[in-house]
């Protein structure tokens, strides 16, 4: 079984349909691009690449137990730390 985890505890929105559609968007502007690329990564100018995934969103496992603690929500409140744990790290530390 493999040992390696995230080293930064983020989540991305890659799942989400406006990812998809941005990045079509920036492979037709690319496409559609008339004049020449001289360098092969000159292509990333072409398109803002902060449309693509522009929402990452960051928690550390002291802040999922805080707000964990905090909450007035009924999931959270029902929950057991280990379980809020085990959420913290499905999200944002395993791979």
């Amino acid at each position: 079984m493999s040992r390696s985890f995230k080293k930064s505890p983020a989540c991305t929105d890659h799942h989400t349909p406006g990812t998809s559609w941005a990045k079509r968007q920036a492979a037709k502007a690319v496409r559609r691009f008339t004049d020449e690329i001289s360098n092969g990564k000159w292509y990333r100018k072409l398109y803002c690449s902060w449309n693509i995934c522009d929402h990452r969103f960051y928690e550390t496992k002291q802040q999922a137990i805080h707000e964990w603690e905090t909450s007035k929500w009924p999931r959270k409140q029902n929950m057991t730390r280990d379980e809020v744990i085990n959420e913290w790290a499905k999200q944002f530390r395993r791979k």
